[in-house]
């Protein structure tokens, strides 16, 4: 696709039309000018935050109850949760693989395009851009405005309006960060990371403590209760995995991490370690206060596990989850605005998307194009209805991009690599997630034909907006000026890596 920027702004504000390839004129040669471009502000500790920020959101707070259904007893939960845990090692390390020898942004589309072509790449970033993001960022920020406002109605339920109406103003909170600044949006993961973990230890600690008193009841005929189905066991996975996603994230914002052959494989190997052990560990808390019968009938598995043993400081278990998934929230937006950025960057979104704010230097566009989508699957749609949906899109994909992992193996087997996982390990995690979404085909068709009936509707697009040249001259020139007028709104360019390119 050809570029055609048609507005450019200089450093005052002031803005010029006309300049090709959308560079600054120079107003004044002896003063040399910022690039306009994302900067490496990606430290290890950042990376690490990302990932752990992102991965620990509402998922352990609210899949205990998902995988406990699905799987019929305690011990089998227990026995998903490590599994989980062990298979999102797996793919994690597949991704350090391709984060160190693929040195661009972009995650999964990017790995695509490098192993398969335009099109799947394209697929990819379209459901991406119509389901699976909106719908994750709905999915978290609804357990965000619950945990939020569940200090407020302690003793009656909490109105839906009133979870939707707080829910709405964290998305748009989010967005407004991220748009502002990229080294505040990361300091202020990193703390929220740390509320997570601090979270987290609030459950273990009184959970082993209980462990040492002799509290193992539940655990006896740990595997006795319904008996798990081959219907249910893929859907306990799906939660299972929805509550450990997040270990990919990293690999979106590989160009502006520093040092990435070395702190990639790093930050991923030492946040999955983290959050594996802790989120067995909070499971095992759960057991020795919570039967697996209250579990189930418990809305806010946490919450009525810290009123159990805490008495009124439980209050401050909500705040700590809340602050919990708006980090997994804003690691979330964070990450994924870096694949819109490059999609539009390769020609496959609208041109837009691939520009940076004059003097933030945050990829504006691509973050708050996320709002109105957000916004409708927000109002429409039930939790783990979406959570069950848009599963589906995402581990295909995960799965074929750990499958292309593979295939450039052959295809290029000169690429260097500094980080290299044994063969056996994406071939075990691409085989699972191909044989979870097989399964999810036959134990829930129609959430599951839903999402790949919209899936497919990427190749029509790909076709109509991407191949086909011979656009109407009225429908160029409506682009055109609809880019004008968003990049005098927005105040953004064309990055100056986007220009060289």
């Amino acid at each position: 696709m050809v570029r055609k920027a048609a507005v450019v702004t200089v450093p005052n504000g002031s803005y010029l039309q006309g300049q090709p390839n959308g560079r600054l004129p120079s107003m004044d040669s002896r003063q040399p000018q910022e690039k306009v471009v994302l900067k490496k502000k990606v430290t290890l500790l950042r990376g690490i935050s990302i990932i752990i920020g992102t991965i620990i959101g509402a998922g352990i707070f609210i899949s205990p109850k998902g995988i406990l259904k699905n799987t019929g007893s305690v011990g089998m939960s227990l026995i998903v949760w490590t599994a989980c845990g062990i298979l999102s090692l797996f793919g994690a390390l597949c991704y350090a693989e391709l984060g160190t020898c693929i040195k661009k942004s972009g995650g999964h589309y990017t790995y695509i395009l490098e192993a398969f072509g335009p099109l799947p790449a394209f697929v990819r970033v379209w459901v991406e851009l119509l389901v699976i993001r909106p719908a994750a960022t709905a999915v978290i920020s609804l357990a965000f405005g619950r945990y939020i406002l569940e200090p407020f109605f302690m003793q009656c339920e909490i109105p839906e309006l009133a979870i939707k109406l707080i829910t709405a103003v964290g998305i748009t909170l989010v967005m407004v960060l991220n748009s502002t600044s990229v080294s505040w949006s990361a300091r202020i993961q990193i703390f929220l990371t740390f509320c997570k973990l601090v979270a987290i230890l609030i459950i273990i600690v009184p959970g082993v403590i209980q462990l040492i008193k002799g509290e193992t009841q539940h655990f006896k005929n740990a595997f006795s209760g319904n008996d798990a189905s081959i219907m249910g066991l893929p859907l306990a996975f799906y939660s299972g995995m929805y509550a450990y996603s997040g270990w990919f994230y990293l690999n979106f914002v590989t160009e502006e991490v520093e040092n990435p052959e070395k702190n990639i494989p790093l930050a991923i190997c030492i946040s999955m370690i983290i959050v594996t052990v802790g989120y067995v560990l909070t499971n095992v808390a759960y057991f020795t206060t919570i039967s697996a019968g209250e579990l189930l009938l418990s809305k806010a598995v946490a919450v009525t596990f810290a009123e159990r043993l805490m008495g009124s400081f439980s209050l401050a278990v909500p705040v700590f989850v809340a602050l919990s998934c708006f980090g997994s929230m804003n690691g979330g937006i964070f990450a994924v605005s870096r694949m819109f950025f490059v999609a539009s960057r390769e020609g496959h979104l609208p041109e837009i998307l691939s520009m940076i704010h004059v003097r933030k230097h945050t990829p504006l566009p691509a973050v708050i194009v996320l709002h109105p989508l957000t916004m409708i699957m927000l109002f429409s749609g039930d939790l783990y209805s979406l959570l069950n949906f848009l599963s589906f899109a995402r581990w295909l994909f995960i799965g074929l991009v750990v499958a292309g992992l593979i295939y450039l193996r052959y295809k290029r087997p000169d690429m260097p690599r500094p980080f290299k996982v044994p063969l056996f390990i994406p071939a075990l995690f691409s085989f699972t997630c191909l044989f979870m979404v097989a399964l999810s085909l036959y134990s829930d068709p129609v959430n599951t034909g839903i999402g790949f009936a919209i899936t497919l509707t990427g190749v029509p697009a790909y076709y109509l907006f991407i191949v086909w040249d011979k656009k109407p001259k009225w429908f160029r020139k409506l682009l055109d000026t609809v880019t004008e007028a968003l990049q005098i709104l927005l105040e953004v360019v064309p990055s100056e890596e986007d220009q060289k390119s």
